[in-house]
């Protein structure tokens, strides 16, 4: 599967449009990682539990994703965005959506 943030890729020609697809996982902060999330806040640095967390609620939505083009019999997803949205406290949703086509 082929996943690119353009609408063209070099040397390939989109041969069918299968529309939008899109995956999106909602992941809640773990008590223990907010304590020393909480402590790193107050002497500063990354946030690593975060984006841990972060990371892997994008791989989860891209992987939903691409099953869903796959689903289609698409090959590639082009113009691949992300979006993020605070649910509620400590929760938040990633989503990931593009346009799934076949190649050549």
């Amino acid at each position: 599967m082929i996943l690119v943030n353009s609408s063209t890729i070099a040397n390939k020609e989109i041969v069918e449009t299968l529309g939008l697809v899109k995956g999106s996982t909602i992941r809640a902060k773990h008590v223990g990682k907010d304590i020393i999330a909480g402590f790193r806040h107050l002497v500063g640095g990354e946030l690593k539990e975060y984006t841990e967390m972060i990371d892997e609620a994008r791989q989860i939505a891209i992987s939903r994703m691409i099953k869903e083009a796959e689903d289609l019999g698409a090959n590639a997803v082009l113009d691949i965005r992300f979006t993020t949205t605070s649910v509620m406290q400590g929760a938040a949703e990633v989503m990931v959506y593009g346009t799934a086509v076949k190649l050549k």
